[in-house]
């Protein structure tokens, strides 16, 4: 049996009960890089803690890897937990274990978590939906498969100013996407968060403007924590458009 489990965004106090029982009870973990930390203290003694993390820039376990080893495991009877970050549906290559689990004929189960987007909407004390002004959330890529923008952004849904777009993986093409939306007619002074290392001690959220925020990231470059960006109506401290955000 394999547990697609998901960890959180980091927090070891933001991960399931369901997650903390199948991680108490697994035989083998699968672990990527930013579900590792206080989250792995819920294995039990028993368990093999295997590293299989992917980060761009850095070296990685390749998927067909990953999906061998969870395979292998299975079929040698353990209970295998492949432990994912955030919500392993969101931008977590699901998918592709699956697929595989699927073919091999291995039963799965997925357990759902906290996207790292609830999180740092929830830490800066922000909606992600309101009523009249924010009625739609949308959760995108910043990258395509090459690591760059991908060629066939629907413009006119991104730039829609009374929608909450959250930008997993951009920091390094948010420049390019941010003038792009503005060619859209997104407004400059949209409202923007950069929300870096969320649910880990060294979290840092940088409230700012669409253009702010791309003109700092294309000045320092995107930091070597992993980030997110959240834009939109609601993206201010308290969500609710009565203070004025700062420009980085």
């Amino acid at each position: 049996m394999v547990w697609l489990v998901s960890a959180g965004p980091g927090d070891p106090e933001l991960l399931t009960l369901k997650a903390a029982r199948l991680l108490a009870q697994a035989d083998v973990v699968l672990f990527d890089d930013l579900a590792s930390g206080p989250v792995l203290d819920h294995a039990g003694p028993q368990a093999q803690l295997i590293a299989v993390g992917k980060r761009a820039g850095r070296p990685s376990a390749k998927q067909d890897a990953v999906n061998a080893l969870i395979l292998s495991h299975a079929r040698a009877g353990q209970q295998v937990v492949r432990l994912k970050s955030g919500d392993s549906g969101i931008f977590g290559r699901l998918e592709e274990e699956i697929q595989a689990l699927t073919r091999a004929g291995i039963p799965f189960q997925i357990v759902p978590g906290v996207t790292s987007a609830s999180a740092a909407a929830a830490a800066m004390g922000m909606p992600l939906t309101r009523r009249l002004t924010a009625r739609r959330v949308q959760f995108v890529t910043g990258a395509d498969v090459t690591g760059g923008l991908p060629g066939d952004i629907n413009w006119a849904a991104l730039a829609d100013p009374a929608v909450t777009t959250v930008v997993f993986m951009g920091q390094r093409s948010f420049p390019a996407l941010a003038r792009g939306l503005i060619a859209h007619g997104l407004p400059p002074d949209t409202p923007a968060l950069l929300a870096e290392a969320v649910g880990h001690p060294g979290q840092r959220m940088l409230p700012g403007t669409v253009a702010g925020l791309a003109a700092m990231l294309e000045r320092d470059g995107p930091a070597s924590v992993p980030g997110l960006i959240l834009y939109g109506p609601l993206a201010l401290p308290g969500g609710n458009g009565s203070g004025t955000p700062a420009t980085p």
